[in-house]
């Protein structure tokens, strides 16, 4: 591809993430087109002299000045943009998840290779360094087979309960980048899933069918297990650890603190707390994986992580689901014939 030609499906937190980071970037690209209703976002906008805003996404994914499109939408949008995006043979990276109905992102994924665009889903933890470590550890056979894996995720405040009622609940929202990174550890597939969870800040989430805490078991093809434990709401900051005992080792990662500094003393041992959120704590993937994406339309490469993730780990989170309403172990074959 000689010139990349962005537009961007809206401009939240994570929309400018993006926008910062492709403008870091220094490479031939050109960002043609924003959607958004929002004042005060369209001023930011002007810092990077986009000034072409747009109201409906249908709108700038017409734009034949645009080949590529960001999107960064409600996850309830993301179904008729893709599709329309892909019916007019624009490359796409998406957020996360490609839809809340898992028959939705199979016929999306059938829509995408049928169209042999290029596309991208946005699982940035992929492209953490801390877990990309751990990703190599584990295929130089440092620590030999991979027995358990211990992933834990918790949020230090949740969502405010109108995200939450159109989220698709904890485990489509929040989990599934859990999923998606204990599928990427070890390369290999989930079999069968059972959660256990409950609701212990705010009951109204149970309105909607929904918990803040949960513990998911993974059992998969080869034998490995992973514990997920996941948790709206913390006192502490973001924390984010991963953990993997091999048959020869141990390997993994701990949070990441606002600085590195200690203090040792007779009333005991002092760190930093983890960081506040999401933004801080994975702003190098998110360069990372947007780095990676241009890459990939630039020199024509296959892309790794690609819609039949999103199935994958889309179905991973239906099992869970189910598996939480039923109390009982859920087999992948009974959410999707793989």
């Amino acid at each position: 591809m000689d010139k990349i030609k962005l537009g961007v499906i809206g401009a939240g937190r994570i929309g400018k993430i993006h926008i910062e980071n492709i403008y870091s970037l220094n490479e031939n690209i050109e960002i043609n087109g924003v959607v958004t209703n929002n004042e005060e976002t369209i001023n930011w906008l002007e810092k990077y002299g986009i000034t072409q805003i747009y109201k409906n996404a249908n709108d700038l994914i017409k734009n034949d000045r645009i080949n590529t499109i960001i999107i960064c939408s409600p996850s309830s949008f993301h179904y008729d943009q893709i599709k329309l995006a892909a019916s007019l043979k624009k490359n796409i990276f998406c957020e996360k998840p490609m839809d809340l109905d898992l028959n939705n992102v199979i016929k999306l994924d059938q829509i995408i290779k049928k169209s042999k665009i290029k596309f991208m889903l946005g699982f940035n933890r992929r492209f953490d360094p801390n877990f990309k470590k751990v990703k190599k550890n584990i295929v130089e056979g440092k620590i030999g087979f991979p027995k358990i894996i211990k992933i834990t995720s918790r949020d230090p405040n949740p969502p405010n309960l109108s995200y939450l009622k159109n989220s698709g609940g904890i485990f489509l929202d929040m989990s599934i980048h859990d999923f998606d990174i204990a599928r990427y550890l070890i390369d290999e597939e989930v079999v069968s899933v059972f959660s256990s969870g409950y609701t212990f800040y705010d009951n109204k989430i149970n309105e909607f069918n929904d918990i803040d805490t949960a513990i998911t078991t993974l059992n998969f093809k080869n034998g490995t297990m992973a514990v997920i434990d996941n948790c709206r709401k913390v006192s502490y900051g973001y924390d984010q650890r991963v953990e993997v005992l091999g048959s020869k080792g141990l390997t993994g990662c701990n949070n990441k603190l606002h600085n590195d500094s200690y203090l040792f003393n007779s009333n005991g041992s002092h760190f930093e707390l983890p960081m506040d959120f999401f933004i801080d704590r994975y702003s190098e993937s998110y360069v990372n994986e947007i780095k990676y994406f241009i890459k990939c339309l630039k020199n024509n490469m296959n892309i790794e992580l690609n819609s039949r993730d999103g199935i994958l780990s889309t179905a991973i989170a239906f099992a869970a689901k189910k598996s939480l309403k039923e109390k009982r172990l859920v087999e992948i074959r009974e959410i999707i014939n793989l």
